[in-house]
């Protein structure tokens, strides 16, 4: 199986073909719409009629939608448990669990807070399936962004699949060792003990080689960089993007004002 250290899925699309900075802005945007408009259902209009459409005009929803599935689902449905069970707020008792109640506006609270989460990680996601690291990276560093920070960003983004793949590789290295792997929940647990030494230690020596390559490249040089690659910024791209903050700068001030 092919590791891949990013969530970047390469397809031909318009969503790919936009600057990456447009989709950075994309992405805040719609987590700010979510979070900042004062309509209860803004965060399943930007879900439903916004990122899925997105999605599928950008040749990823089989990604997004197994991405929803395994990891945003049940993240936010945990969310939603919580806050229903042990926020406490208001008086409409709908059931009790022992000496916990869940009230309509407890539920109502924990609904709108895991959408806002749903559609805020769904954003991200998309940003990541459609965006590869690098191009970020060198479109940042192109505007000024300091490289140190840019790094930083990267890295944030590509630790996650870095650990899936370095897990994957550690698990079928101890099952050609004999180690059992599958099965009951108890030996899947018992699994865990030889698989996290080697993972962080090897996480680690990453870290190390790393900050040996970025010295070795002149990552701390203050001389401009050039890059291979240029990084295509369209004129309708900047008009995308003033638009989204138009947008968020809009849902701000309406934000204040019914308020």
């Amino acid at each position: 199986m092919h590791e891949r250290l990013s969530f970047y899925v390469k397809r031909d699309s318009l969503l790919h073909s936009l600057n990456p900075l447009t989709k950075l802005t994309l992405a805040f945007g719609l987590t700010f719409a979510g979070f900042l408009s004062p309509w209860y259902w803004t965060p399943h209009i930007v879900i439903l009629l916004i990122i899925i459409p997105l999605s599928i005009i950008g040749k990823v929803q089989r990604e997004y939608f197994n991405a929803t599935l395994r990891l945003i689902l049940p993240a936010t449905s945990f969310l939603f448990i919580m806050q229903a069970l042990f926020q406490p707020i208001g008086k409409t008792i709908i059931f009790q669990i022992w000496f916990l109640h869940v009230t309509r506006e407890s539920l109502s609270f924990a609904f709108a807070n895991a959408s806002r989460i749903f559609a805020m990680v769904s954003s991200f996601t998309l940003f990541l399936l459609t965006t590869h690291p690098s191009e970020l990276m060198s479109d940042l560093t192109r505007r000024g962004l300091p490289s140190q920070f840019a790094y930083v960003i990267i890295s944030t983004i590509q630790i996650i699949p870095q650990m899936q793949a370095k897990a994957q590789t550690i698990i079928a290295a101890q099952r050609s060792r004999g180690l059992e792997t599958e099965g009951s929940i108890f030996k899947r647990i018992g699994a865990l003990v030889p698989l996290v030494g080697p993972l962080v230690f090897g996480s680690l020596v990453e870290v190390e080689e790393r900050a040996i390559a970025i010295e070795a490249r002149g990552f701390t040089s203050t001389r401009k960089k050039t890059s291979l690659r240029e990084i295509r910024d369209s004129g309708l791209d900047k008009i995308f993007r003033a638009v989204l903050v138009l947008i968020v700068l809009a849902i701000i001030a309406l934000k204040i004002w019914t308020h």
